[in-house]
Formats: structure tokens, sequence, C-alpha cells
């Protein structure tokens, strides 16, 4: 199989549908396309209809395209990432992986254009995170939640606004910038600089005010993007986490019980905002996403340097701050709910308090039945009163005038 068979392929299982997201190679397994989150097979003309390993070898090694840093990186640690691109179609971010001691490929469509605040309508307080100055931004969010596409209107926003260097440290650079009001410089991983934490260590001699790092995968990483914070730099970055609270304990739990007092008292000086994401199944298809917003106050230092208790809990601090534009996951599907825009099913599956939420939806429906007793139905019929005949002389009747 040559590259443009391969090109080929991918491009048939890329116009296959809309909306299509992956592109998964597994043996025994047809081409499968992720369309908003539910796979689909893409037909193959092969003996049984399905991959083999010999073939998806061949398309990995096209992928490769002989670099041997990858080669070794896969021989090391059983996956490698990387990029891949059919010009003027699409780009992709790909990991090769082992799975039986075979290979497979994961495929991710980037998006071309540069998305902005308001393309993804993200919430008004997004304007007021990306003008912090100083300090540690993170998007949290399992795998394909959309966290590299907020990080990318953030930047873009900062990109058209502000007079700044940003430098980005990045696994491979999915969106391309292209200078703005800022000057930016995007450094991609293996290619740029040899890990994340050589990238950010080297960043701060780059005159940068701003700094994406990709993801913060280590004790070492997320000690120098502290430094960086800390030293007037402000920071973004992404960890797989679902939510405000797990996000701090992974970051504590990077770090031994001896540093830990002393990291509770950095990150609660440096850390500026938790923004986690998920997406959930809308109505009519397609997916939306819900977030969690967590900034920084005198609670939320508070909690982050003595760690939670019964009658402080970041759910807690987060849902007291909807003033601020602080919101919880819940509060979001609550909304997504009372708008239409996803099902009662949905909100219970996606929420993190179910009886909360139960209690939320009930109230809800309540409401809206209540609502529809007191509108009119809409099937009223027209009935005419009955046609009575009167007569005139009794109209003038001295009985009648008498009841006048």
């Amino acid at each position: 199989m040559d590259r443009e068979t391969i090109d080929a392929l991918l491009t048939g299982m890329l116009e296959s549908a809309d909306g299509v997201s992956d592109l998964l190679f597994i043996t025994n397994k047809p081409p499968l396309v992720d369309v908003h989150g539910r796979l689909h097979d893409f037909p193959i003309d092969t003996p049984e209809s399905v991959l083999t390993p010999a073939l998806i070898e061949e398309i990995a090694g096209h992928i490769i395209n002989g670099s041997e840093r990858l080669r070794m990186e896969f021989a090391a640690t059983g996956s490698c990432d990387c990029s891949y691109a059919i010009e003027d179609l699409a780009r992709f971010r790909v990991n090769i992986f082992k799975q039986n001691g075979r290979h497979a490929v994961v495929m991710r469509k980037l998006q071309s254009e540069i998305p902005t605040l308001e393309k993804l309508e993200l919430s008004p307080v997004f304007r007021e995170i990306v003008k912090e100055k100083n300090g540690i931004i993170l998007v949290t969010g399992g795998t394909g939640t959309g966290k590299t596409t907020t990080l990318a209107a953030m930047l873009n926003e900062l990109n058209q606004s502000q007079e700044i260097h940003i430098v980005t440290l990045e696994d491979p650079i999915e969106f391309f910038h292209k200078h703005g009001k800022a000057a930016i410089s995007q450094r991609e991983l293996g290619k740029d600089f040899p890990n994340f934490a050589d990238g950010l260590r080297a960043a701060l001699r780059q005159a940068p005010k701003a700094i994406l790092v990709g993801e913060i995968r280590d004790r070492e990483t997320f000690d120098i993007a502290m430094t960086a914070s800390e030293t007037g730099h402000i920071v973004f970055s992404t960890l797989h986490t679902i939510n405000a609270g797990q996000t701090i304990n992974r970051i504590l739990g990077m770090f031994s019980r001896e540093e830990e007092q002393q990291l509770r008292q950095r990150l609660s000086e440096t850390l500026r905002y938790v923004i986690s994401q998920r997406l959930v199944s809308k109505i009519g298809g397609g997916r939306l996403l819900v977030t969690e917003i967590m900034g920084s106050s005198l609670r939320t230092r508070e909690t982050i340097l003595y760690g939670e208790s019964e009658n402080k809990s970041f759910q807690e601090i987060i849902e007291a701050g909807s003033t601020l534009g602080w919101h919880t996951f819940d509060q979001s599907i609550v909304a997504a709910y009372t708008a239409g825009i996803i099902t009662e099913e949905t909100a219970m599956i996606s929420c993190t308090n179910k009886g909360k939420m139960r209690r939320e939806l009930d109230l809800i429906l309540r409401r809206r039945g209540m609502a529809t007793e007191q509108a009119p139905s809409g099937l009223k019929l027209n009935i005419p009163e009955p046609i009575r005949i009167i007569d005139e002389d009794a109209l003038t009747s001295p009985a009648l005038s008498a009841k006048r």
C-alpha cells in the first residue's frame, strides 16, 4: 500500500459522514470512523473486509515515514505520537500503539480554522480569564473533550488583543496561528524541543509573556510551570482530570508528602482558573460542550492551602461563585436541559450528583406542568349559546318594568 492509496482511504473515511472526529485502525475490524462519539464501520476491500496486522503495520510505517525518533519511542514505550497531513484536505494528530503485540493506529482530525470564543459559544467569563497577567490556567477533561480547541480559542483572543510574545510547546502543533497583535512562536515536541520540561525551561529565556504547555505530564514540568507563573508569566496547560477537586489532588499526587505543604502554598498563590470540560449528546444529534469553572478567591486559596472539609468543598465554592461567572457541571447541565438542548436521560447520565440532579429536574418538570395547566390549551371549542326567542311585547310588560 503506497501513500496515494492510504491518502485515498483516509479521504474516503473523512467524507463518509459529517462530524468525523477520529479514524481508527484495529486488527480484525474494518476501518472505524468516530462520528459524534459513535463508531461506524467503513467498508474495505480485503478478503474478509477487515484490517490485517500486516496492513495496519504498513499504514503505521507510512505515517512514521522513517523517523528514527518515533521508531525508538515506539519500541521503548509501545506507542508514539506524531502528525500527518493530506495536502489541501486535513491534518491529523496520530497515536500509533501496540495492542496484543500488534500495531494499531488512531488518527484525530485537526481543525484547520482557528476557533474563537464566540464560535465555541464559551461563557463571557473566558474574556476575563485571558486578561490574567500571571499564574496558571488549567483546562482539564478526558481525551477528546476539546481541551486543545478551547486553549486555541483563548490563545487566539490573546493574539488579537495584546502586544506580547506567546510561546507554545505542543505535541503536535494542532492549530497554526498567524501573528496578530501578538508574536507567536509555536514549537513542536521532538522537532523543536526534546521534552516539555526542557522546552518550558528554555521558554523562560525566550521573553514570553504567555506560555502554552500542551500537557503537564510529570512533576518536573509542573514545578517549572509554577516557577514561570511566579516570575510574571501566564501559563496555560491541560490535565486529564474531570473536575476542580480531582485536578488539585492530581497535582498534589505528583509531589512527595514532604513537599505537600510548600506545594499547597505555591499552588494557592499561582492557580488562577481550573476549567473542566465534558461533551454530552444533544437532542437531534451532535454533542454539546458543558463546562465547570473555578477561579481564585480567598475561599479557593484557603481550601487549596488546608484541604477540603465537610463545610468547605470546591463544589460549594464554585456554586457560591456564580456572580463571578463560575459554575459547576451540574449547573451547566441544568441550564442545557432547561433550554431544551439535552434530554432528561442525558442530564442524569452526565451529572456529578445524581440525587441533587434528580431533584432539580423534578422541579423543572413541575414548573413546566404548572405552566401547561395555567396556559390556554388551544383546544377549547367555540360553541355558541342557544338562541332565545324573546317576545317584544314582554319587554314592555309591567312585570319586567318593575324588575328594572
